[in-house]
């Protein structure tokens, strides 16, 4: 840095607070840090007595901070998404509809690793809603070479680092297995959660129809939704290991190709996802165990924006959800914004 009369400033980046004192009104920073001199700044500079300033010397080979952010924007910002503008350095981004948020972490480690720069987000995979914050970015010099920016946008290789998949309101079908509730010996509890739930993204149930705990009963009731047009098929009961739980072996002979009967989730561990695939049309079929039905949140809610947004879960995926995958059943849940579910 260098001090320079305030007369010949104008251009120039302050590398320190000016802080502006009228008694009982206020005592705060009038020009603040990295900010750039403009003309009209001038005479309120020498009003508060600052007839020299301290400034970067600034060339055509660094960025000032706001300059900087621009180019990690640039790395961030895509589609169904907004920007706030460039202050203090520090740019955020915002998502324009309700949707899924998918981050590549490969570039994003790639460009946090070259250092004095930072890029910091939400978890991937998780439902935001529009207005949401998505991710800030800025640089942590006041100044940075052109040249290490640069390197940022060849580590992302002309890629986007977030993707925000926009939710459709998926048709809906609920078949609901048990002996119990099909004789009518106790009532239904599992379809109005399941509603209740279709109804938070907007899901139209096209309707449920309860069977016995008879495995061909089921599959021609998943084939009927299927047929009429479901979009997503949800099966609840009958996923335990009991002899007479026969969701999965129903799901199976619909010609569902199973992605997995378990996760390393709890509530949630006896879950099963299947894709029903003809021709270009994939149709998830979902198995859920009975913990859908109580628990506030559960294996369903980490899978089902998913499927909403149309984005393929795989085995590996799923797998991984052990890492965070133990909801603690907090007495005021906060979820998504809680560490339920976060490994993949």
């Amino acid at each position: 840095m260098k001090q320079i009369r305030t007369e010949d400033a104008v251009g120039q980046v302050l590398c320190h607070d000016i802080t502006q004192i009228i008694p009982g009104v206020v005592k705060d920073a009038k020009f603040r840090k990295g900010h750039v001199v403009k003309e009209e700044d001038i005479p309120v500079l020498l009003s508060l007595g600052k007839e020299h300033l301290y400034v970067w010397e600034k060339d055509d080979t660094k960025y000032h901070e706001d300059e900087a952010a621009e180019v990690l924007c640039s790395l961030c910002l895509n589609d169904h998404m907004s920007r706030g503008r460039a202050k203090e350095g520090k740019i955020e981004l915002f998502a324009e509809t309700d949707g899924l948020l998918k981050i590549n972490v490969e570039l994003l480690d790639r460009v946090n690793n070259l250092g004095e720069m930072m890029i910091a987000s939400r978890h991937p995979n998780i439902p935001v809603k529009k207005g949401d914050k998505i991710c800030g970015t800025r640089i942590i010099p006041l100044i940075i070479e052109k040249e290490k920016m640069e390197r940022a946008v060849e580590a992302c290789g002309g890629q986007k680092i977030f993707t925000l998949l926009p939710f459709k309101q998926k048709k809906i079908g609920i078949v609901t297995t048990g002996s119990e509730v099909y004789h009518g010996r106790i009532q239904d509890a599992f379809g109005p959660v399941l509603r209740g739930k279709a109804a938070e993204y907007g899901c139209e149930v096209m309707g449920q129809t309860l069977c016995d705990d008879k495995p061909e009963m089921i599959t021609e009731a998943i084939e009927e939704f299927l047929n009429q047009g479901a979009e997503i098929v949800l099966c609840s009961g009958g996923m335990s290991v009991d002899p007479d739980d026969r969701t999965p072996l129903a799901i199976k002979n619909t010609g569902a190709r199973i992605v997995t009967y378990g996760a390393p989730v709890l509530p949630g561990a006896m879950f099963l996802l299947s894709y029903y695939e003809k021709g270009e049309k994939s149709v998830p079929v979902v198995g859920l165990p009975g913990c859908v039905m109580y628990a506030r949140r559960s294996i369903f809610d980490l899978v089902f924006p998913r499927l909403l947004a149309e984005d393929p879960v795989t085995l590996e995926e799923l797998n991984k959800l052990g890492r965070g995958g133990l909801c603690l059943g907090c007495e005021t849940c906060t979820w998504p914004n809680c560490g339920f579910g976060k490994g993949w």
